[in-house]
């Protein structure tokens, strides 16, 4: 029925249902985005949406929703996640999960996040907390929302017909997309790594 629903309104309303579905998402609001973007990649295939739209949408969305969660995140910190951070089922013990990952992976968790369910919008509202700079914030950010993006509209697009299988299946891709996603990072680390000591090498 919320797949139907949600079918409808992108069927009628488009690129702007799609960008405040992702935005409000993103920000907090339980939304299935995943479903959403693999959705929307079945509409490209059906012919009712135009690919390059659709991912500028989804990116745009995801961007402006992440955005405003670091803003959030940024001026309240934890006084706004501790008033009002249940309302969006934001709770303490998921705050510290998510500040651990972020004292062992770093700004890297801005990219990963995005494939873990729940943890988008904390990611973002942790980085405003701890005062990350902006310009760093939207390096990783932005790259991760657009790599999400893509993969779940492709994802729809390559599935056609059978495209509701993402909603069974959606933590097993969205698990797997991010330790795709790791072992890429982890690769390009040691390599970068293994440069750099060559060079300092005499």
């Amino acid at each position: 029925m919320f797949l139907e629903v949600f079918k409808a309104w992108l069927s009628t309303y488009g690129y702007l249902a799609l960008f405040g579905s992702l935005m409000f998402g993103i920000v907090g609001l339980p939304i299935p985005d995943e479903t959403l973007l693999a959705l929307s990649g079945y509409l490209v295939f059906k012919g009712q949406l135009s690919f390059l739209p659709t991912v500028l949408t989804s990116f745009l969305g995801s961007i402006t929703g992440i955005s405003l969660s670091y803003v959030i995140g940024r001026t309240g910190g934890y006084r706004v996640l501790h008033k009002y951070g249940a309302r969006f089922h934001i709770t303490d013990e998921k705050v510290v999960m998510v500040e651990g990952w972020f004292e062992r992976v770093g700004k890297w968790m801005l990219m990963i996040g995005y494939f873990i369910p729940g943890v988008r919008h904390l990611m973002a509202l942790v980085a405003g907390s701890s005062k990350m700079r902006y310009p760093v914030f939207a390096g990783f950010a932005y790259a991760g929302g657009i790599i999400w993006s893509l993969t779940f509209i492709l994802l729809g697009y390559y599935l056609g017909d059978s495209w509701a299988e993402i909603e069974r299946h959606r933590l097993v891709l969205a698990f797997g997309s991010a330790s795709i996603l790791c072992a890429i990072l982890i690769i390009w680390y040691v390599r970068s790594k293994s440069a750099k000591s060559r060079i300092e090498s005499p």
